[in-house]
Parts: structure tokens; C-alpha cells; sequence
């Protein structure tokens, strides 16, 4: 019994990223967002707004920053490894409920691209476009300019998978997870905050953990 026990401890990760892989792939051909309502080990749920979404690496990804900017530019994602990295460690919140304690993302701070890239007079907001080719997402130029908003190239120390919107993710720790977009590849300077995805079905744009959706949750940061 002992060696079963030692045994099913061994195993237990194997099968924890095995069920990840399994469930991260269904949820990315499931149109009907079923496999959403599907916890993994870690306890995250996986959602796609998408049929589908193509798989992206270092031969392939590219983040493009654009707009009002002085400096338009182009990213692989060699070079986003390249710029220096902040790590955080907040609570992810989800607005539909669950929690994921102690999370650590690191990636490039958003405002370094946006300096970088010379935000020109008039511009207010970010637009955030994915590879999904549907999904889309906004904050004010302040919001984006804070030090817990990253262009996020890691997640729970690893690379960030496909399933959680790799290989590059946004990371908006104070706010509900479904201003994280997944899948990043466009990131435009505008002049005013245009509703995403989510905010064109009812939820807030403003979507501050326990200041929002009309919840009371612990704020995350």
C-alpha cells in the first residue's frame, strides 16, 4: 500500500500536465467554450473565444506596437526575451469566480515598449488585437503605463503554453484575468479606449478586482 501511495505521488504531476495538455487542447477546437467550465490541477480554466487558434513560436510570433506612436516596431519573440524581464506574483481573479493564489508571470513591462516606441501627443488608450483573430481588449494610457502591467512571456515559471495564450500573453495584474488578453500580437496607441471582446457583452471596461462587474473580491494587487 505504501509503494501504491509513493507510486500515485510520482505519477501525480505526469497526469496533472498530461489533463492540462488534454483539456488545453480541447478548449482551443471547442467553439461552444464548454471546456471552459473545466478546472485543471493548477486551477485555471482554459477559454477561447475562437474555433480555433494557430500555434505560434520563435519562427513565426510577432508582436507589432503601432498607432500613435513616433516609432512603429516590430517584435519577435527572441527579442522580447532580450529586453529586461520584471517577475510578478499576484492572485489571478477570474470575474466568473474562481481564484488562482500566489501566481507568478514575468515578462517586459508594457510601458518599456511604449516608450520605446515614442507615444505621440493625443493618444489616451491602448488597443490589444490577438492571433485568434477575434479576441480584443483596451486600457487607458495610464493603466497601461503601470509597473504590474507586462508583456508576459512566462507564466508559473514556464514559458506561457498555448492553452494560457502563448507564446505571449498580456498580464494586467490589478484587473479581472479577461483583460489579460491571450494570444497578444498587436498592441496600437489610440486616441480613446475602444470596448474589447468581453466589454461589448456587458462587463466593465474599468475591471478592478473587487471595484467592478458589481463583485466584492480581495483585490489581487
Amino acid at each position: 500500500m505504501l509503494g501504491l501511495g509513493a507510486a500515485g505521488v510520482a505519477a501525480a504531476p505526469v497526469l496533472q500536465r498530461g489533463l492540462e495538455s488534454f483539456l488545453g487542447a480541447a478548449a482551443g477546437k471547442d467553439p461552444t467554450g464548454l471546456t471552459g467550465l473545466l478546472p485543471n490541477g493548477g486551477g485555471f480554466r482554459y477559454y477561447s473565444v475562437a474555433a480555433s487558434v494557430p500555434h505560434k513560436g520563435p519562427a513565426d510570433y510577432r508582436l507589432t506596437v503601432d498607432g500613435l506612436v513616433d516609432r512603429p516596431a516590430t517584435y519577435t519573440l527572441d527579442a522580447l526575451r532580450a529586453l529586461p524581464q520584471t517577475r510578478l506574483v499576484r492572485d489571478v481573479q477570474c470575474v466568473t469566480g474562481w481564484r488562482v493564489p500566489g501566481t507568478p508571470f514575468e515578462g517586459v513591462r508594457l510601458s518599456r515598449l511604449l516608450d520605446a516606441a515614442g507615444v505621440r501627443p493625443g493618444a489616451g488608450a491602448v488597443r490589444f488585437t490577438c492571433f485568434d483573430g477575434t479576441y480584443t481588449e483596451s486600457l487607458t494610457l495610464e493603466q497601461a503605463r503601470r509597473d504590474d502591467v507586462l508583456v508576459a512571456l512566462s507564466m508559473q515559471d514556464k514559458p506561457v503554453s498555448h492553452s494560457h495564450g502563448g507564446p505571449v500573453r498580456l498580464y494586467v495584474a490589478p484587473m479581472y484575468f479577461y483583460k489579460s488578453a491571450k494570444w497578444l500580437s498587436g498592441i496600437t496607441v489610440t486616441s480613446k479606449v475602444r470596448r474589447g471582446f468581453w466589454e461589448e457583452r456587458g462587463y466593465d471596461t474599468d475591471a478592478w478586482v473587487g471595484r467592478s462587474n458589481g463583485r466584492d473580491d480581495h483585490p489581487t494587487s
